[in-house]
């Protein structure tokens, strides 16, 4: 079972779902309006959000669920304040971007797809990012860091924790 980080919603947060739900709940194909608005007030989409969304439309909690997997746009896991984003296209790939990740994942002791406890740090993979020239590339936010190796990932780390 993958370990999820506590949900902590605040009661503020879901009166203003409550609220959306309720003005868009009679407009037909509100439901993907309804989950950006929701992935707007807590940042992800955990499966608590779904069902108040679920409950609020009354609709199955399993097709809220498929539409929140089936789009990239919605994340299931909090993303941290800083969002690393790793290249796995086919250059990057060739390049060692997959060793990369590994020294990201172990630096940060959280695997792809996940955010530090701290909520510093999340590391989401993506396609190509166009930068093929200068792979294996990573982003972190909408930093690019290119012609990477593992031993350069701790120092561009650093300069991201020490900003706290």
């Amino acid at each position: 079972m993958e370990h999820h980080s506590a949900f902590h919603g605040t009661a503020e947060q879901e009166a203003k779902l409550r609220a959306v739900i309720e003005e868009s709940r009679s407009v037909p194909g509100c439901l993907m309006h309804i989950l950006q608005e929701a992935q707007g007030i807590y940042g992800y989409l955990p499966i608590e959000v779904q069902k108040i969304v679920a409950e609020g439309l009354d609709i199955s909690l399993s097709e809220v669920y498929g539409v929140v997997t089936f789009y990239s746009q919605f994340s299931l896991n909090p993303k941290g304040k800083h969002r690393i984003s790793i290249c796995l296209g086919t250059a990057c790939y060739v390049k060692g971007s997959d060793k990369i990740l590994e020294e990201l994942e172990k630096q940060l002791n959280i695997k792809c797809g996940e955010c530090t406890p701290d909520g510093l740090f999340s590391i989401d993979s993506c396609r190509c990012v166009g930068a093929c020239g200068l792979a294996p590339v990573m982003m972190i936010d909408d930093e690019v860091y290119g012609k990477l190796k593992p031993d350069m990932v701790k120092g561009i780390l650093e300069k991201y924790k020490e900003e706290k």
